[in-house]
């Protein structure tokens, strides 16, 4: 028998209550705010948090009033920051703001009728990735989707009293082994959990086993897998106290995991006309639904703009040899069948709509509900129509 191909791959997930995903919260929903009263609002807002501090900064245009102070505790206060024991409380955290307009000459390439083209523009030069693969239900890589399910666990049974002693931050790593392209067991799983002092390490790491780790892995553990649960023997000083958190620092999180590659720019406190995000929202939206039309097991799709022009200066597709047609037939269909200038993407995935805090924790894609209108496959049955895909 030929000797199979033995890959590991690996990836990663924080909770909600993490420096960074604090910040990405924070960031998304101030912007959120500004959509509710003023749906053609602008944002680039970024947030640091550390001991005892918030600072919101950056750039926006909007009609709209937004209490930021009341927005930051609000988000701090969900996440589970409420007790001065924590060293990081909503209640008495000092929050400090400097937002100021956006630039106008950015504004005049992005402006649809202003400029030098009349078409809406993208607000920034760039690229971005959308990525699909059919090795889950998602169309989502296997390691990031149940590194995002273990810390997504960690809070819900923190926050449901079921392990009480927990706290806010938290981080998971996954290492998925792989024969022959096919996911067969998971080598390593790694928890980092934030918990107070009143618990022993021993019960710490059975109760961590019991409730979150085995429901969510299930059948791929065996009696090989590798658990490190709190390594380093405890984690009782953590948040923004122990590690300070800056938006935007958690893109591969947001996105595939490592499975491939990422265009480079974050995603939370960015507005619509910055490609950035929408435009990585809308690669996704086209990998996800070749591979549901079946046109292809994995889809990569690169695309590319430059700050003012509506059309995308390039646009690049990698289906890693699973394509049921050729890829240059792929591209015609996608070309045909989808627009990426930027007013067009806004408005094909309903974008103007106070959605955007919900997407700064567990993954920006591979995500169930209404809102996250990217993850629709509404265009993969008249895809595989037109390949001719029985």
């Amino acid at each position: 028998m030929p000797e199979k191909n033995v890959r590991l791959i690996t990836s990663e997930s924080v909770t909600e209550g993490h420096p960074d995903k604090v910040c990405d919260q924070i960031s998304d929903g101030i912007y959120d705010e500004m959509l509710k009263n003023d749906p053609n609002s602008r944002s680039a807002v970024e947030t640091f948090c550390t001991t005892g501090m918030v600072m919101v900064g950056g750039e926006v245009t909007t009609k709209a009033y937004v209490n930021i102070d009341k927005v930051v505790r609000d988000v701090l206060r969900d996440i589970g920051y409420d007790k001065q024991e924590y060293g990081f409380c909503c209640d008495d955290v000092g929050v400090m703001v400097s937002i100021h307009e956006q630039s106008p000459d950015i504004a005049q390439g992005v402006d649809e009728g202003k400029g030098e083209f009349k078409e809406q523009g993208a607000g920034d030069q760039g690229l971005m990735i959308g990525y699909a693969t059919n090795e889950t239900p998602e169309l989502m890589p296997l390691p990031i989707i149940l590194a995002h399910k273990l810390t997504a666990k960690l809070a819900r049974v923190r926050k449901d009293g079921i392990l009480p002693y927990l706290r806010p931050d938290g981080k998971s790593q996954v290492t998925i082994e792989y024969h022959d392209g096919k996911a067969v067991r998971a080598e390593t799983v790694v928890i980092a959990a934030h918990h107070s002092d009143k618990v022993s390490l021993k019960k710490l790491r059975a109760d961590i086993r019991e409730k979150v780790i085995e429901p969510i892995m299930g059948k791929l553990l065996d009696n090989k897998t590798k658990y490190f649960i709190n390594a380093t023997g405890k984690f009782t000083f953590g948040g923004p106290p122990a590690d300070t958190g800056l938006t935007g620092r958690k893109i591969i999180v947001d996105t595939y995991g490592g499975a491939v590659p990422h265009g480079g720019g974050a995603f939370s406190g960015k507005d619509l006309t910055k490609v950035d995000r929408s435009g990585a929202y809308m690669a996704r939206y086209v990998a996800k639904n070749v591979v549901a039309a079946g046109l292809a097991d994995r889809c990569l799709l690169q695309l590319a703009y430059a700050i003012g022009v509506a059309e995308p200066v390039g646009i690049y597709i990698d289906t890693y040899g699973t394509h049921k047609i050729s890829e240059d037939k792929i591209l015609k269909l996608i070309n045909k069948h989808f627009d990426f200038r930027p007013k067009r993407i806004i408005d094909a995935l309903d974008l103007r709509r106070p959605i955007y805090r919900k997407t700064a924790a567990y993954g920006h894609f591979g995500r169930n509900g209404k809102d996250f209108t990217w993850e629709a496959t509404d265009k993969a049955k008249l895809l595989r129509k037109e390949a001719g895909i029985k």
